[in-house]
């Protein structure tokens, strides 16, 4: 099946057609009660969710091109997948991103001066995941696939620990894991669905497929749907629009509570497009066609739930202040970009381990002694 081909696949969960009406594909009539229980102020939050992280995301790729960041990845055109798929969290639910999912990080709790401070190369993780404001959310994996395998061992131990199964969806935990079509191909991710098909880990491999590995292309990657993958082993699946907010959010709400309650594990294919760099230091346009990126940019996510707003009757006050929000974002991280302080050499070792260890304390003094040894021989 081509990246084409699903716009007008029957068993392609679709809400919303491109032009943004209210047009439910066939595969998407068991996830409408879940879309008719959302309220206006829903669907304006999922609005908001992907025009406010856009600037964000706009903003540190300019401020990667202006030496502040090392690297930045972009995740335009990739904001209804991950909307729409974060606000179907609980609370009590634990989530694995990759290193794109910089919307997903902001809906959990993360302060987005926090991935910043990854890509500037200040911290080694970005942030605690056990800390209440970061709402479980665990922190960006560089090395494709291997998230997938913690995800699962997570899941494994909430069924251990007895937080999985009672039938009660604001009890029981589950766990959402975000990884690419690249990824998809790494050895971990297959293992991880091994072990969570057979322990039966309540896991959400949520596959963000936009199209392209780096400048590999998915007709090269695989010669059917990556959804098939999980389904070969026995791990429920279903393909969506990836650029339908409400598509995401009602498939992946479905899959996190049968997750939850069943347990095992559930799988989504969410098929949508990188419209950006791989990261800052990659160049697309030696291996895409204008044709294509022009295509995709006539689905772009925003601009459909923009227009089936509209036609609900939003009004441009409320498109504004989402503008003018999106600026606030943009002009806050620029500032306190600039304003982050240089990390202290001693801090590479405080979070290596959970607990003291020596041979950090051992390296730790050494570096000391050696940095003192040149105020010595100014002496």
């Amino acid at each position: 099946m081509t990246s084409s081909d699903f716009l007008t696949d029957p068993e392609t969960v679709r809400v919303l057609a491109p032009d943004g009406t209210f047009a439910p594909s066939p595969a998407s009539e068991r996830y409408l009660p879940v879309i008719e229980a959302l309220g206006d102020a829903d669907l304006e939050q999922f609005y908001r969710d992907m025009a406010v992280i856009r600037a964000f995301d706009q903003q540190a790729t300019l401020l990667q091109r202006q030496g502040q960041l090392a690297l930045w990845p972009p995740s335009f055109g990739q904001e209804a997948a991950q909307v729409g798929s974060a606000r179907a969290t609980r609370p009590h639910d634990h989530v694995f991103p990759s290193y794109r999912e910089h919307v997903v990080a902001r809906i959990r709790g993360v302060d987005p001066i926090d991935i910043i401070k990854l890509m500037r190369g200040l911290t080694h993780g970005g942030w605690n995941p056990w800390e209440e404001r970061n709402g479980n959310t665990h922190i960006y994996t560089l090395v494709l696939g291997s998230q997938t395998l913690h995800a699962t061992g997570f899941g494994m131990g909430l069924n251990f620990d007895g937080k999985t199964g009672s039938g009660d969806p604001e009890k029981d935990e589950a766990v959402i894991v975000y990884y690419g079509d690249g990824a998809s191909s790494e050895g971990d991710v297959h293992e991880a669905m091994v072990f969570a098909a057979s322990y039966k880990s309540p896991t959400v491999f949520f596959l963000q497929n936009n199209q392209w590995a780096i400048s590999v292309p998915v007709a090269t990657q695989a010669s059917a749907p990556f959804a098939a993958r999980a389904a070969g082993y026995g791990i429920g699946s279903v393909r969506i629009d990836g650029n339908d907010v409400l598509a995401s959010y009602a498939a992946t709400r479905v899959a996190l509570d049968e997750a939850r309650s069943t347990p095992g594990p559930r799988a989504i294919e969410a098929v949508t497009y990188r419209r950006g760099a791989h990261t800052t230091s990659d160049d697309p346009t030696k291996y895409r066609t204008e044709d294509e990126e022009a295509a995709w940019a006539q689905r772009d996510p925003i601009a459909r739930m923009r227009a089936y707003l509209l036609a609900r009757g939003a009004s441009e006050a409320f498109f504004a202040e989402v503008d003018a929000e999106g600026a606030d974002l943009a002009a806050d991280v620029r500032k306190r970009t600039v304003e982050l302080p240089a990390p202290v050499p001693a801090d590479m070792f405080a979070h290596v381990y959970a607990d003291p260890h020596p041979l950090m304390d051992e390296q730790s003094r050494w570096l000391a002694d050696y940095e003192a040894s040149f105020e010595e021989g100014r002496a």
